[in-house]
């Protein structure tokens, strides 16, 4: 007897799937981006919502059948990419600031797990037939994804090797902020008692090769990874841009010659 087939849904249904992951990523990326705008203590958030967007990439992206080309090993090894990064970054932020080195693995897993996220969320991208609001969502959502990445490995290094970025508005170029308590400013001791919102602002204006100056990278490492990000940022909108251009040509051509023949038949 032949074994049952997986389940296989229409296409139609798969476009609604898709269509329902871009917006979820959306929103996610917004309120992730939002949080950093809270006061000291409450933008610790940032963090979970770390947690929840990497958990929406395994559920979506990893899914079997979610991006065309991908093996079933393939998505098995995504999902246990994207378990081991969130694993990396439970240990990195419990952890004491003594032990910097805990950060180390999550910069290679963190990094891993969002560069194959990129590539998966592009093919899908790839695969809609029109431009709609939700795919200009989709497409949104993973260049805020690359900023807000950019912005967490960023502040893990800072950790890692501290003085990697130096800032020119505060005294002793200090970045990662201590907690606070009753006004007075207290020596943090945990990962999670620093505030990350200076160095996802850096980030952002790295992916935007804004460069406003106010925050240096200082250590060679610190300085490659934000010339890195500046030469990421333009080619993701520059391989997008491409993708919705054309997709949107062929929805114009599409639409035309569906007049051309409407005006044919009332001829």
């Amino acid at each position: 007897m032949d074994a049952p087939r997986p389940f296989d849904p229409s296409p139609r249904a798969r476009i609604r799937r898709r269509h329902r992951f871009f917006l979820q990523l959306f929103i996610v990326c917004v309120l992730l981006l939002s949080s950093f705008t809270l006061p000291l203590g409450w933008n610790r958030l940032s963090i979970l919502g770390q947690i929840v967007m990497v958990a929406l990439l395994m559920v979506h992206l990893g899914a079997p059948r979610s991006v065309p080309g991908s093996s079933r090993l393939g998505d098995h090894v995504f999902r246990a990419l994207g378990i081991a990064a969130l694993v990396s970054v439970a240990i990195w932020v419990l952890t004491p600031i003594s032990w910097s080195r805990t950060g180390v693995p999550m910069l290679a897993l963190w990094s891993l797990f969002m560069a194959w996220s990129q590539v998966r969320l592009v093919v899908q991208l790839a695969q809609e037939r029109e431009v709609n609001g939700r795919v200009l969502m989709g497409a949104f959502a993973g260049y805020l994804m690359l900023g807000l990445t950019a912005g967490l490995l960023m502040s893990v290094l800072e950790t890692v090797h501290p003085g990697s970025f130096t800032s020119v508005h505060h005294q002793g170029g200090q970045l990662l902020v201590p907690h606070q308590v009753n006004g007075v400013r207290v020596r943090a001791q945990q990962v999670w008692e620093l505030d990350f919102v200076r160095l996802n602002y850096f980030a952002f204006v790295s992916l935007t090769t804004v460069g406003f100056g106010d925050i240096l990278p200082v250590t060679p490492v610190a300085q490659i990874s934000s010339v890195s990000f500046s030469v990421i940022g333009p080619f993701y909108l520059a391989v997008v841009m491409g993708v919705m251009i054309s997709r949107f040509t062929i929805q114009e051509a599409n639409a035309a010659e569906r007049e051309e023949l409407q005006d044919d038949r009332e001829a």
